[in-house]
């Protein structure tokens, strides 16, 4: 089946928190809606203490954005609350999104404090996406950037996303199967994953279908008899040393082989995997059986796995299934949404700035593009570079970065070049992104990962990726802070 884009049927304007509609009101009533503002959408921390996330979840934003639409229902909704003005809920009944958005390529390496989400536009409006934008875009990324851990820690074998059973919700399962293959799974056991984005099912059986028969050979000749091309077979119902294995070696040599066909392999669900692995492995080999896979799966993460490997597990396939789909060690993503600048009426733009106790989250003002700085020797990145949109960006021998916290951190760079990563999305509402086939992104990603620095993709204490800020942009934050006496 040929890759297709993705439609949500369902209208998700209503999808959205309370106070937005409150404060788009408050726009209306106070005739400022159609003051041009400029939020961005970033994040602060990245999961697990990584080095980098992974930016997913920009197709389902651009099918929300297109189909935003009050119905007669949400009005009457809005009419029963007793605090809306019958003018906005008007504006409402007519709404029409005229609003810029740029966002970086799904499947993107991201790092915490830089711009990811752009949007533009009437500030009645550009408020009223918040809710969907960092809904969307928080889950997946969670999902993918938590994936791609495990399928690091893989080394190779196959991971395939086994959690739908343990998701949140319907489209916690759908669309968490979705961020998983962008971030590096094989397939999924959702099949509405596969009708709807083309990602790769597989299963076979449950401990249920071994237990209905008479005996566990019994249950695997039956399964062999059906699917003698596809058959793997679930070892650890009773015993997988003393039964499993030996059952599922006598219907191979039974059933399949006589049928022309190889035994695709055994799942192992619990025990020690490590030890059970070997042995099963060595009793497959010695039975005539080295092609026939080994499959693992049990609570699995990307420690478990690493730890499995490091003890010689002779598993060729991981099935992930709680702790992927829920991002269970670390399950936020801190995404949010703040105003950083206003447009003037003749073009210019005032910065603006969200200040706190806690300097981390002190926000970066104005309206800005990003750059990624790649080593001309190595392709590898070297660092990202925000700077104010429209800021000539001078490459020169030893251009200077430094860090904008700790200014005194410097670093000269030479012999590299800059790419842009933020896209136009939208322009005045209209989309002008055609969103590429799933499977192109899942190997964007791949591909965009092997150009980190391997100290960047450690699991524990990673080398901190730098996140720059121009000078100038820096001196306008620094200004900003001044003239709030901090």
């Amino acid at each position: 089946m040929q890759d297709t884009q993705w439609t949500d049927p369902r209208n998700l304007t209503m999808l959205t928190d309370f106070y937005e509609l409150t404060m788009a009101n408050g726009y209306f009533e106070q005739g400022c809606g159609d003051q041009i503002a400029v939020f961005d959408m970033f994040f602060r921390k990245i999961p697990d203490k990584g080095g980098f996330a992974i930016f997913a979840g920009l197709e389902q934003l651009i099918d929300y954005i297109q189909n935003l639409k009050f119905t007669d229902m949400d009005i009457e909704y809005f009419r029963s609350k007793g605090i809306f003005s019958e003018g906005f809920l008007e504006y409402l009944r007519n709404f029409h999104f005229e609003c810029d958005i740029w966002a970086v390529k799904e499947g993107t390496p991201i790092f915490p404090n830089e711009p990811v989400v752009t949007v533009r536009g009437p500030v009645i409006q550009a408020q009223l996406v918040e809710t969907m934008i960092l809904l969307t875009i928080n889950h997946q990324s969670l999902v993918a950037t938590k994936a791609n851990r495990i399928v690091r820690a893989a080394k190779g074998r196959a991971v395939f996303e086994f959690g739908s059973r343990r998701a949140q919700s319907y489209d916690a399962a759908i669309l968490g199967a979705r961020a998983a293959y962008i971030g590096g799974c094989d397939g999924t056991a959702c099949v509405i994953a596969d009708r709807d984005h083309k990602i790769p099912a597989m299963g076979t059986m449950a401990h249920s279908w071994v237990q209905l028969f008479g005996s566990e050979d019994d249950a695997f000749k039956k399964y062999a008899e059906i699917y003698p091309d596809s058959s793997t077979f679930l070892v650890d119902t009773y015993n997988v040393l003393k039964s499993g294995i030996p059952n599922a070696i006598k219907v191979f040599n039974e059933v399949i082989v006589p049928k022309g066909f190889r035994p695709k392999g055994v799942r192992i669900d619990s025990g020690d995997i490590a030890y059970l692995s070997k042995k099963a492995r060595k009793m497959l080999d010695d039975a005539g059986f080295p092609d026939c896979t080994i499959v693992a799966s049990n609570s699995l993460d990307e420690y478990l796995i690493r730890d499995l490997l490091l003890q010689g597990a002779e598993v060729d396939t991981f099935g992930v299934g709680e702790n992927l789909i829920t991002s269970k060690s670390d399950p936020v993503f801190g995404g949010v949404y703040k105003l950083v600048a206003t447009q003037n009426k003749d073009g210019s733009y005032i910065p603006t700035i969200k200040l706190s106790e806690n300097p981390e989250k002190v926000t970066t003002p104005h309206f800005k593009e990003l750059y990624r700085f790649y080593s001309k020797d190595t392709d590898k990145a070297i660092a990202d570079y925000v700077t104010i949109r429209g800021e000539e960006l001078h490459i020169s021998p030893n251009f200077e970065i430094f860090d904008p916290l700790e200014s005194w951190k410097r670093k000269k760079l030479n012999n590299f070049y800059a790419q842009k990563l933020l896209e136009p999305i939208f322009q005045k509402g209209v989309c002008v992104y055609e969103c590429p086939p799933l499977s192109q992104v899942r190997q964007y990603c791949l591909q965009q990962i092997d150009l980190l620095w391997d100290e960047v993709k450690r699991f524990e204490n990673p080398h901190r990726y730098y996140v720059d800020l121009s000078y100038n942009l820096w001196s306008e934050r620094e200004r900003l802070l001044q003239e709030h006496n901090l």
